[in-house]
């Protein structure tokens, strides 16, 4: 029964209610227990073999959360207590319309960028530069890095991969290399950062790390990314792809909006720091930055894009919202209120024991890291948070960058390695990625133990 109760560790959410809830029943033993349980387990899989299956994954959690839910209200009402559900149904809305609307916010200013082909212009930059394999390894390596901490890993990664692959013709060493090189500097990028992956902004956002201790992880992220990077340089061939004198041309208001986008980002922390206001109110008044300039650029558009054609085109913010990534913000609606259901059952407190009191904070740590190269990082970071252990500044870095860089093992242990995947088909493969992984794993102990020697005092 343990390896179940391990199992929902890793598919769990932060902000949920804690399983031993004033006034909930004790059903970890009971029927309607261990058929959410299995619910969730079934949606779950479904989730994993998405690639096999096409069903796109927030389809199974949705459905899962509604009968997890279904099942709790009805035995509590049997039982004489048929509010209860309802108090703790409302309180996961309530976290999740926070994440909802952060993420959002993220989304269209990226999709905007994209529109206005800033992207494009700085793939097109570095193609016509002319540089050799192994120095568009460290660049790409490099950028992936300082990108990501703003942008999120995953549009950093498909950014650098798309100018691997326009330079690399036939050469599928290169490729290979390249995009598990990429793979991990996107991952270390986002784990020193708020803003550069999900986990990261959950914690920041439970409150359990403040915004610039994030930034004592960037010297063991650093080490992450140039270790593995240093052992594959060898293998890189030592030949130049042919130069592309391709332009791209930015579209109005493209550099404007990257200033918003940081403008936007420094009003969610100052309203957060300053204010103690939560995070999510600062970046909906950075929407409306964006808001603003749109009608501007929509102005400029109908006095000169008639006259302009190809120069100027017409923006519309509600365009970029629409494309943002929808089936993830409803796969973390599904999660939520799943593992919510599953705390409220009382499972989550099992797990807190199993892993914090028997096993140790830093070997707990140290495990979630590993854990999240075969499970997705987000979930396994979720499930720490929402057993909220007593620990450490230092132990709460530590999970934070193990969670992040762990994913960085295997290809399919974070966003960025599925995704290019798909992109790079054939030539980045899970086997591929596998050969390297001993390298990989060089710089996550490398890593862990720098955290543990740099910040020894915050432990």
């Amino acid at each position: 029964m343990r390896i179940i109760f391990l199992l929902v560790v890793l598919l769990a959410f932060p902000f949920i209610a804690l399983a031993a809830s004033p006034g909930a029943l004790p059903l970890t033993d009971h029927w309607s227990g261990y058929t959410a349980l299995a619910v969730f387990v079934l949606a779950y899989v479904l989730v994993i073999t998405e690639e096999f299956t096409g069903l796109r994954k927030s389809k199974p959690v949705i459905l899962a959360a509604g009968m997890i839910w279904a099942l709790i209200a009805w035995v509590y009402h049997n039982q004489g207590f048929p509010g209860a559900a309802e108090a703790a149904v409302r309180h996961d809305l309530l976290e999740y319309a926070e994440l909802l609307l952060f993420l959002l916010v993220a989304m269209t200013y990226i999709n905007s960028m994209q529109e206005r082909r800033v992207f494009d212009a700085l793939r097109a930059w570095l193609i016509r530069k002319g540089y050799s394999f192994r120095a568009l390894f460290w660049l790409t390596g490099f950028l992936a890095f300082f990108i990501s901490p703003i942008a999120d890993n995953l549009t950093t990664a498909l950014l650098m991969c798309a100018v691997v692959l326009a330079v690399a013709g036939d050469n599928h060493r290169f490729v290979l290399l390249a995009c598990i090189n990429i793979v991990v500097a996107a991952n270390a990028g986002g784990a020193f950062s708020p803003f550069g992956d999900i986990t990261t902004l959950m914690v920041w956002q439970k409150g359990v790390v403040e915004f610039w201790q994030f930034f004592d992880l960037f010297v063991p992220a650093l080490v992450n990314f140039l270790v593995p990077a240093l052992l594959m340089h060898l293998a890189i061939p030592r030949l130049a792809p042919a130069g592309d004198t391709e332009r791209v041309r930015l579209r109005p208001g493209g550099l404007v909006i990257v200033g918003l986008f940081l403008a936007t980002i420094f009003t969610a922390v100052a309203f957060h720091n300053f204010l103690d206001l939560p995070p999510v109110i600062g970046m909906l008044t950075g929407l409306g930055y964006l808001q603003l300039f749109g009608f501007y650029l929509q102005k400029h558009h109908q006095r000169h894009g008639n006259g302009h054609v190809g120069d100027v085109a017409a923006f519309d913010v509600f365009r970029s919202i629409a494309n943002a990534e929808w089936d993830t913000l409803l796969f973390f609606y599904g999660v939520v209120m799943c593992v919510g259901g599953l705390g409220f059952l009382g499972y989550l407190s099992i797990v807190s024991q199993l892993l914090y009191t028997d096993w140790g904070a830093t070997y707990a740590n140290i495990s979630i890291g590993l854990m999240s190269s075969v499970i997705d990082n987000i979930p396994v970071m979720f499930a720490v948070l929402s057993m909220q252990p007593d620990m450490s500044t230092g132990q709460w870095l530590l999970v934070t960058l193990t969670a992040g860089v762990g994913g960085s093992l295997l290809s399919i242990g974070s966003a960025a390695g599925v995704a290019l995947m798909g992109q790079a088909h054939g030539r980045y493969t899970f086997f591929g990625h596998l050969k390297w992984a001993p390298a990989v794993a060089a710089g996550y102990g490398a890593s862990i133990w720098v955290h543990l020697w740099l910040n020894a005092g915050l432990f």
